[in-house]
């Protein structure tokens, strides 16, 4: 039977109030270790080990002798603490101390990166049961998960997963006997499809679905489209703080650092071409821009073309620039943006890489001929060698580059992780009726508050309205500051949840 937890309402009213004390670091281990032979420790994105034995054949316990878990190697897990530590450092002023109350058993694909581990141990703190999986077979950092599974949490999730490897982990986190979850937190939609494929009575005792990617949040209006998507469903991908901080910011650091981590590659002159001027592709070519690089860009959507256009990039077709570009990056979240036809006929030495969620933007399996020759040149990049001699250089199989090639800010990490804190508990403790069957944004009031709690870093002061002032503008002088509709450039479409 499933276990019942008890709920406590999230309060917003007043936002200084401090738990008694810190969520508690959980299954700690000694770390008395030298910070020298700590150097000598294998970081999970070198993508090596010592140990090739695939986790699924292994049985291995914690210290406390839970084995509820699956990982690369548990002997990593005071090199994953540390990690974690780090990335506390990193974390939003007073993240996690706010009286944030909630118990839920939840189940979470995403990437397995130090800051999402914190945001599993807050979760953990604040009641709720987890199991995790990675939602992309490149992005977990195996010390990290060591460190969690020694912890206590059921974590499946190791660097370099093969797509059976994938599909089973996400079982694994799902199908457990006398274990129920109420709330799904996904990335990509693969553990929402993956319960409505094998598991669909489970929705029955499943309150609502946090999705944080542009992938899944469009499956999710496909199924609400359908009259199929049976639970609620928050769309953090398009909250404010989402789109401007993960998808723009985070992007606009974290692409350069990728393609300098497998390529080494000199940016200045180079020509390249960003496919999507979204908010990820308004930061991959800010990014570029910036490092001296000739950037050209390609859109479907008028209104983000003219964005581009008016930020100074050149407008083309694919088919226009392919031979003389040196950087082909996809970012649309579409499938077939770079197909075989322009693969054969990109420059020799040109880089392709995709910083879209899916994997399905570049047409990586029309490669896999025999005609082919794929060489491994190092970890995550591939190079792709034609008859007549000529190479692209693929990273990360077409896979997300950042995720899978590089790392993303901690603090960055820290904004989307709040704002999908903030979801699942507002879904979790929402009264019946609040939410529909469909597809909703966070609620403005909450994207504002996940903004301030980050605001300290900085040393930032905001102004506050007088009380004429907020009369005048007919606001509340504790916001929210901006409408629903209020798009901060942001065009996406969505229902906005209840005030």
């Amino acid at each position: 039977n499933p276990t019942v937890f008890s709920a406590f309402m999230i309060q917003f009213a007043d936002q200084k109030q401090e738990f008694n004390k810190r969520p508690s670091k959980i299954g700690r281990r000694s770390l008395s270790r030298s910070i020298s032979q700590s150097s000598t420790d294998t970081a999970s994105y070198t993508d090596s080990s010592d140990d090739e034995t695939s986790p699924r054949d292994k049985q291995q316990k914690n210290s406390k002798g839970n084995g509820d878990f699956c990982i690369k190697n548990i002997k990593q897990a005071d090199f994953g603490r540390r990690e974690i530590e780090i990335a506390e450092q990193g974390k939003a002023t007073g993240y996690g101390d706010e009286k944030l109350w909630w118990a839920a058993p939840t189940s979470l694909p995403r990437l397995l990166h130090p800051t999402a581990a914190v945001l599993m141990e807050t979760l953990s703190a604040l009641g709720a049961q987890c199991r995790w999986a990675a939602c992309n077979i490149y992005s977990t950092q195996n010390e990290v998960a060591a460190a969690l599974a020694e912890g206590g949490f059921s974590v499946f999730a190791w660097k370099g997963e093969s797509e059976d490897d994938f599909w089973w982990c996400i079982d694994r986190c799902v199908n457990v006997e006398g274990w129920q979850p109420n709330m799904i937190l996904d990335d990509g939609g693969d553990l929402t499809h993956w319960i409505y494929k094998k598991y669909p009575n489970m929705f029955k005792k499943i309150k609502g679905i946090v999705e944080e990617s542009v992938t899944g949040v469009h499956r999710l209006y496909q199924l609400s489209k359908a009259g199929k998507l049976c639970v609620p469903a928050m769309n953090v991908n398009d909250s404010v703080t989402k789109q401007k901080f993960d998808n723009l910011y985070c992007c606009r650091e974290s692409i350069l650092d990728g393609l300098k981590r497998t390529t080494d590659v000199m940016f200045g002159g180079k020509q390249v071409v960003v496919c999507g001027y979204g908010e990820v592709g308004k930061g991959c070519c800010a990014a570029l821009k910036a490092m001296g690089s000739i950037v050209y860009v390609t859109e479907i959507d008028p209104i983000c073309a003219l964005q581009a256009c008016m930020d100074g990039f050149r407008l083309v077709k694919l088919n226009e620039v392919i031979r003389q570009v040196d950087i082909v990056i996809t970012c649309t979240g579409n499938k077939n943006v770079v197909v075989r036809e322009y693969l054969d006929r990109m420059k020799n030495g040109c880089i392709v890489c995709n910083m879209g969620h899916s994997n399905t933007e570049i047409d990586v399996a029309s490669l896999r001929t025999p005609e082919l020759t794929w060489e491994r040149v190092r970890s995550q990049v591939d190079h792709v060698i034609w008859p007549d001699g000529k190479r692209i250089v693929l990273l990360a199989e077409g896979r997300l580059l950042n995720l899978s090639c590089s790392t993303v800010p901690t603090f960055v990490l820290s904004i989307t992780a709040t704002t999908q804190a903030l979801a699942l508990i507002e879904l979790y403790n929402a009264p019946e009726g609040r939410y529909k069957q469909d597809v909703y944004l966070l609620p403005k009031k909450m994207d504002e508050y996940v903004a301030s709690l980050h605001l300290p870093t900085f040393d930032a002061h905001l102004t506050e309205l007088s009380d004429e002032q907020a009369k005048y503008l007919g606001l509340n002088k504790n916001g929210p500051f901006k409408p629903n509709y209020y798009r901060y450039e942001n065009t996406s479409k969505t229902t906005s949840a209840p005030a």
